[in-house]
């Protein structure tokens, strides 16, 4: 009986590890808190040291914000959840996520942006010929979020999270749902973050790919 016992529990918390296990299986850390592994920049002023503009400290990835350029990853993605975290440690300004971007590199590339600048933050721009549905002023390439701003104060850092479905993209911040673009011409590629005129940091950087 004891072994029997035993056996049971044994069997269970194996059970049990397999279950936790499934639940992470998947997870991409984009990010390994030590370098820029997985990344590229580009910088169109071809004279401008990258590593001034991007560089990694204490597990956080700092941009100057000059030259305007952007960070990228180096393959595609499609068909995921994307999490991080983003604060501006000084005065504000501006950035953007580049959502499903393609070559060639170029300020800025085709793709669809999930806004960051302070206080406009969930925004959707599309940019170089990329679009969907709820964009529909030709003259402005600008949908606003759909409520009043949820950052926190300049210093905090905020959580941002983009489900990229098929041809949808809903973001995220601070767990609202602020925008969602619906029958998106582009439906993959890299994620990109902009350097764009105003220091900004980011951490935690990692997707979840959504199981079809």
């Amino acid at each position: 009986m004891k072994r029997f016992l035993f056996l049971s529990i044994t069997l269970a918390l194996a059970a049990g590890a397999y279950a936790d296990e499934a639940k992470t299986v998947g997870r991409v850390e984009l990010f390994n808190g030590q370098n820029l592994e997985g990344w590229k920049t580009f910088l169109p002023d071809e004279k401008a040291d990258p590593e001034e503009t991007w560089s990694v400290k204490d597990g956080v990835i700092h941009c100057s914000g000059d030259p305007v350029g952007y960070l990228r990853t180096t393959r595609g993605y499609e068909n995921y959840t994307l999490y991080f975290e983003w604060r501006f440690p000084g005065n504000g300004g501006n950035s953007g996520v580049l959502l499903h971007g393609s070559e060639p590199d170029k300020v800025w590339p085709k793709s669809i942006e999930g806004q960051l600048e302070s206080g406009n933050a969930a925004d959707l721009w599309v940019i170089g010929g990329a679009d969907f549905a709820e964009h529909t002023n030709p003259d402005d390439r600008r949908v606003p979020r759909r409520e009043a701003s949820n950052e926190k104060p300049l210093g905090e850092w905020n959580a941002y999270k983009v489900v990229c479905d098929g041809d949808t993209i809903e973001l995220y911040v601070n767990g609202l749902l602020q925008n969602r673009a619906t029958e998106c011409t582009e439906t993959k590629g890299f994620i990109g973050f902009q350097s764009e005129g105003a220091p900004i940091e980011f951490r935690n950087l990692y997707l979840e790919p959504i199981r079809k």
